[in-house]
């Protein structure tokens, strides 16, 4: 079973986890932790043991040197790191890793358990999809949550997908028959720039999160790589015309439907945020 290091008690922490593979497309949500590892300082607190879990024929370790000029091997595995965000009232539990490639009910318990030791009291997952979305307006964020009290409280959706899932789907699952409340987020990426990196799908997924934990995030260079990052596509589309066609298609689409992203509702959240990281800055 996994061990978690000694850490103070926290108070009333909110899981975030990510993973690379299926769930991930252009590593959008895996970087969204990543992000949140990085502004709030998170420490590594608990590893798991990566023997039972993956191929390393498919997810081979990685050697390297280190900052003392050693050698160093690094196995793939899936890690849980701990933070104190300076303006929340509540800790943060960050699971970081990739999909497994075998027992992942297994690979869930352990995870459930680490996070049952550190107290945890909500589950949140991110995920990212490849979908007919242009490049050239918000990403759409879509949310579900397993309790009719999240599904009304923050406005979401109950789990509708039926088909393959990945290690998301399986631990939302697990979350479910333990009675852990659990809220999954997705990402949906344009499907014709599926290379990652995706820095405006990462930056939807990080909003969301503002939302949900009702606080400003420090963003650092993620907008200025969002914006980057949309010229870049900008430029390759205006250099194929069936791609430029395809986008404005696409635009055209995205314009006749009712977008959340124009409704009040939105435009009161995109306000509060505003004010929150107005608060924060100053």
């Amino acid at each position: 079973m996994i061990e978690i290091e000694e850490t103070h008690a926290l108070v009333d922490p909110v899981v975030i986890a990510a993973f690379e593979g299926w769930n991930d497309a252009a590593d959008a949500a895996s970087a969204a932790v990543d992000h949140l590892i990085n502004v709030w300082g998170a420490r590594v607190v608990a590893t798991i043991d990566p023997e039972d879990f993956y191929d390393f024929q498919v997810n081979r370790p990685m050697v390297g040197t280190d900052e003392r000029g050693h050698r160093r091997l690094t196995w793939p595995t899936t890690q849980i790191a701990v933070c104190s965000p300076p303006d929340l009232d509540r800790d943060i539990i960050l699971v970081r890793g990739l999909e497994p490639n075998m027992r992942w009910r297994q690979f869930c318990a352990e995870i459930l358990a680490g996070v049952d030791d550190l107290g945890g009291q909500l589950v949140v997952t991110l995920g990212a999809l490849l979908a007919d979305t242009p490049h050239t307006r918000p990403i759409p964020v879509n949310g579900t949550a397993t309790e009719p009290e999240l599904v009304d409280r923050l406005q979401l959706d109950s789990p509708s997908y039926e088909g393959p899932t990945g290690i998301v789907g399986v631990l939302q699952d697990a979350c479910v028959k333990l009675d852990i409340p659990a809220v999954s987020y997705w990402a949906a990426v344009p499907h014709y720039v599926a290379q990652p990196p995706c820095p405006k799908a990462t930056l939807a997924l990080v909003n969301q999160l503002e939302e949900l934990l009702q606080c400003a995030i420090p963003l650092g260079d993620l907008p200025e790589d969002a914006r980057a990052w949309e010229r870049g596509v900008d430029e390759l589309a205006s250099e194929d015309e069936d791609i430029a066609d395809y986008v404005r298609a696409l635009e055209e689409t995205r314009d006749t439907t009712d977008l959340p992203e124009a409704s009040g509702e939105a435009i009161a959240r995109e306000f509060e945020r505003y004010l929150r990281r107005r608060s924060e800055d100053s």
